[in-house]
């Protein structure tokens, strides 16, 4: 796939230089849209759907691949234009793919940017209040490949500075955090002013896995912080790196990457003393900065912490610059694998995909996915995360690789991921939500 791309920095180039440039962009939200006049949307523009079979008779179009944007990012944003453009030569490898294997589904490109190009182009549908809340860089599937797996403090200031909107912000950063976390990474939440407050007293001292359960226990609790009092972030900081140390140590956890995620309106101090004790020289665990509110009195003793932990700060003043800012971590944990030119291919755990529901009910999907990097030297690391491509298999597709001949008459196959879960089981009888993952939504 990557031989069939410009670069990024020969797309922006010639982005820039040639004003007539020609490329297609079908947002598909705005396909086949019209204005009053009778004329299609400038990102819209003729785009040809047809029922097909092998999509349950939804209308797609197997020529062309089209690009969903969230709804909170802007569409003609020069980073998801530039994108748009270099990412436009996976139409020819999406279908090229499809005609040398007609039982694939879904093919798609999440960007790191945000953009999600997929194969065949269908129209999406905003929900009742005109929004779309889809990212792909939230999914499981683009975590997964995008990062290593992760041991994951979250200190989150709770002192009387903190109340009100600033509040509600930390709380929301600490939400999308818990967003881009998945089943291989660990994590705990500690709020703090003049004492420190696990948000699940009963875990304290440790680290849980980030399945969805745990996540959305962890979301419950959060709404029980209030501000109040003086934020002592020394004491946290000692917390986090004493549980970070302890828990590597029993050798659960990811054994891999470790980060402490700090989300305050100010630190009064550098806490050097702090770092030279548990993280230098190595450096092993990462601090992520967010400074919460528009005052930036206190951003360059965040800054420096971040910087002197090879992390990365980011300042946060209104809810809708939070899952944008985010965003930005993930970009520093995926150096590693960009650096060795890991290209892993993962694989999701099994999940119900309602659109393709055949005569015999609902489909058990999985998706399968690994990470795309450039590799110019646009970095002191000598390449980026692109973002990360991913198609849908179902599940009874992989149960025809199964010899059956071989397992005998009472014999069966059944598979599992690596946290445990199962991929596929003769018994295997998944409980339907009320809201099954749909097709354009993978896992």
């Amino acid at each position: 796939m990557l031989k069939q791309f410009p670069t990024p920095k020969e797309a922006h180039l010639k982005h820039e230089f040639d004003a007539d440039l020609q490329y297609e962009y079908f947002n598909a939200v705005l396909i086949n849209e019209r204005d009053k006049d009778g004329n299609f949307l400038e990102l819209g523009k003729e785009f040809i759907l047809a029922p097909n079979d092998h999509f349950n008779n939804l209308p797609v179009n197997i020529s062309l691949s089209d690009v969903q944007v969230p709804t909170n990012m802007y569409n003609k944003d020069p980073a998801i234009v530039n994108g748009v453009y270099w990412s436009e030569s996976l139409n020819k490898v999406f279908v090229d793919n499809f005609d040398r294997d007609p039982s694939l589904i879904w093919q798609y490109f999440g960007s790191a940017k945000g953009f999600f190009r997929q194969y065949p182009g269908i129209k999406w549908e905003p929900d009742e209040n005109g929004v779309i809340a889809f990212d792909c860089r939230n999914r499981k599937w683009y975590i997964q490949a995008a990062t290593s797996p992760k041991d994951v403090v979250i200190l989150v200031d709770v002192s009387g500075s903190m109340k009100g909107l600033r509040l509600t912000i930390a709380k929301q950063t600490v939400s999308s955090i818990l967003d881009t976390l998945g089943d291989d990474d660990f994590f705990n939440i500690i709020a703090y002013n003049e004492e420190l407050h696990y948000v699940e007293p009963c875990l304290n001292g440790t680290l849980v896995q980030a399945d969805r359960t745990n996540k959305e226990h962890f979301r419950e609790h959060l709404d029980k912080l209030f501000a109040k009092g003086i934020g002592m972030l020394d004491i946290a900081l000692n917390e986090a790196f004493n549980i970070l140390s302890d828990f590597n140590h029993t050798g659960q956890g990811s054994i891999c990457s470790q980060a402490i995620m700090l989300i305050t309106d100010g630190a009064v101090d550098t806490y050097d003393t702090i770092f030279a004790k548990y993280n230098w020289p190595d450096r092993k665990v990462r601090i992520f900065t967010y400074l919460i509110g528009r005052e930036a009195a206190f951003a360059d003793n965040l800054k420096w912490m971040a910087c002197a932990n090879k992390g990365f700060f980011t300042q946060i003043s209104t809810l809708a610059d939070v899952q944008e800012n985010v965003m930005e971590y993930l970009h520093v944990l995926s150096r590693p694998k960009v650096i060795d030119q890991e290209h892993d291919v993962v694989w999701t755990e099994a999940y119900i995909d309602s659109t393709l529901a055949d005569d015999q009910g609902l489909v058990l999907m999985t998706t399968v996915a690994m990470p795309v990097f450039s590799k110019q030297n646009e970095t002191r690391s000598k390449g980026i995360l692109l973002g990360v491509v991913g198609t849908d298999v179902p599940v009874k597709e992989l149960l025809k690789t199964i010899p059956k001949y071989k397992l005998g008459i009472h014999g069966y196959a059944f598979a599992i991921t690596n946290n445990g879960y199962i991929l596929t089981h003769p018994e295997l009888r998944p409980l339907v939500r009320e809201i099954c993952i749909s097709a354009f939504l993978p896992s």
